[in-house]
Order: C-alpha cells, then sequence, then structure tokens
C-alpha cells in the first residue's frame, strides 16, 4: 500500500457510510483505510465491518476504552504500512481526486508535506458556499498565526519527514503536530483547490469557538513553551485569522 488514511471513529454512525464511500470512490486506488474505534456505543462497528468484509484494504481497530483522537490517529500510525500517511475524520468526505492529485503534485515537487483547500458543508451534507482557501506555503512562524491547515487534507511522505506521532492532548491534536514538524525546519505546501469537504456538525468540539480559542492557547503556551511577548503577537494574530476565515 502507498498510501495509509487514517481515520479516528466515535459514535459516527450518521455519517461514516458517506466517509468511507469517498475513499472507495478515489481515482487513486493503492491505499489502506485504517478505522479506528475510540469505543463508540453506537452501530459504527458494524458498519464499519461491512464495508470491511467487500474490502481488504479496509482495516478496523477497537480500543478498549474511550482516549480520544490523539490515541486513535497514533494507533493509526503505529501499524500504518504506507509511504504516504492521509489523514480524514469519520463526518467529512474527499473529492474523488483527491489522493491521486495531492500525490502528483507532492512526487513531481519533491514535497514531504502538503495541504489542500476544503469546503464547508452542513450536517446534512449540503453545500454552504464557503471555501477555505490556502497559501502556497507555511512555515513554523506562519502557522501560529494562521492555523489554515486543514487535517482532512493533510498527506505527509514518511520518506521525507520520517516517523511521527500526535501529542496526547484531547483536542488540537492535529494542529499540534503540523507544528513540531514545521519546527525541524520543513515547510508545508498548499494546493488550493478543494479536495475535501469538512463537515460543520453541531456540538463537535471543533465547532465551540470558545473551546478552540482555549485550545489554541494552551497549545501555544504548554506545547510549543512560547515566551509571552511572542505568544500575545502570535495568538492575536491567529484570532484575527479565525474571524476572517468566518466571514
Amino acid at each position: 500500500m502507498n498510501v495509509s488514511i487514517i481515520i479516528p471513529v466515535y459514535n459516527a454512525e450518521k455519517f461514516i457510510a458517506e466517509t468511507i464511500k469517498s475513499v472507495l470512490h478515489q481515482t487513486y486506488t493503492n491505499w489502506e483505510m485504517i478505522l479506528v474505534d475510540d469505543y463508540s456505543s453506537d452501530d459504527s462497528q458494524k458498519i464499519i465491518n461491512c464495508f470491511a468484509q467487500k474490502d481488504n484494504r479496509i482495516k478496523y481497530i477497537r480500543l478498549e476504552k474511550n482516549c480520544g483522537a490523539a490515541v486513535a490517529r497514533n494507533t493509526g500510525l503505529e501499524i500504518a504500512k504506507g509511504r504516504y500517511i492521509a489523514f480524514l475524520d469519520s463526518d467529512d468526505l474527499w473529492e474523488p481526486n483527491k489522493l491521486e492529485k495531492q500525490i502528483k503534485f507532492m512526487e513531481e515537487n519533491k514535497i514531504g508535506f502538503s495541504f489542500t483547500s476544503y469546503r464547508l458543508i452542513d450536517e446534512e451534507g449540503n453545500d454552504l458556499n464557503k471555501i477555505v482557501t490556502v497559501p502556497n506555503k507555511v512555515n513554523y512562524n506562519n502557522l501560529l498565526k494562521n492555523t489554515i491547515i486543514g487535517c482532512l487534507t493533510v498527506m505527509i511522505d514518511k520518506n521525507i519527514i520520517g516517523d511521527f506521532r500526535m501529542p496526547l492532548v484531547r483536542a488540537g491534536q492535529d494542529t499540534a503536530t503540523w507544528l513540531s514538524i514545521l519546527r525541524r525546519g520543513f515547510e508545508a505546501y498548499g494546493i488550493n483547490e478543494p479536495l475535501a469537504k469538512y463537515r460543520k456538525v453541531s456540538g463537535s468540539i471543533s465547532s465551540n469557538k470558545i473551546k478552540a480559542l482555549k485550545r489554541s492557547w494552551n497549545i501555544y503556551k504548554n506545547i510549543e513553551k512560547l515566551p509571552l511577548p511572542k505568544l500575545c503577537y502570535v495568538y492575536s494574530c491567529y484570532v484575527i485569522n479565525a474571524i476572517k476565515k468566518r466571514i
């Protein structure tokens, strides 16, 4: 398998079938899909197993207790066989040519870390007529000021970046991971084409704006350990850019 797609799952029975189908419909087919069930109490397991029985590229793992998305994603990373790592959440979707275009872009430009623009959809899958556009390139300091990298769009070449894991925090572990990679001197390259769809679900961790502000402050202060003047500066930039993204 050339691409390992890691999907954390928690009580996702409403959306998980559509998410899996968006991977099955990819024009690029050399992949494995690793779905890590974070101890769901709904029918997520039953739905995933129906797909797994029909396609041996789909792998299902169930955690013995609820541990959070970081542990779920790290569990997937530990068994991933692909050179490329891609992430997708259990309620989000990919366009059919997402993998094909992103791999081609990375191979042609010898890039280790890429991400793309994405569309916003509502809980029922309706287009909200909003596209989050991305810059051509992001470094560590850029990302501190504008957390523009959507986890559902990321692809990482382990041959260039090396092995990695996500920090064990309940929320924001994806941004903390990108920062840890870019802090080592790498840059992330954007494809300004919406190749994924981010579903805005009421009550989700990422949908709570106050929690998002607290989450970013915690990352800057306790994970990145920024000195106070820089912390205040980049946090102010982050807030301004977060507002712009929602206008």
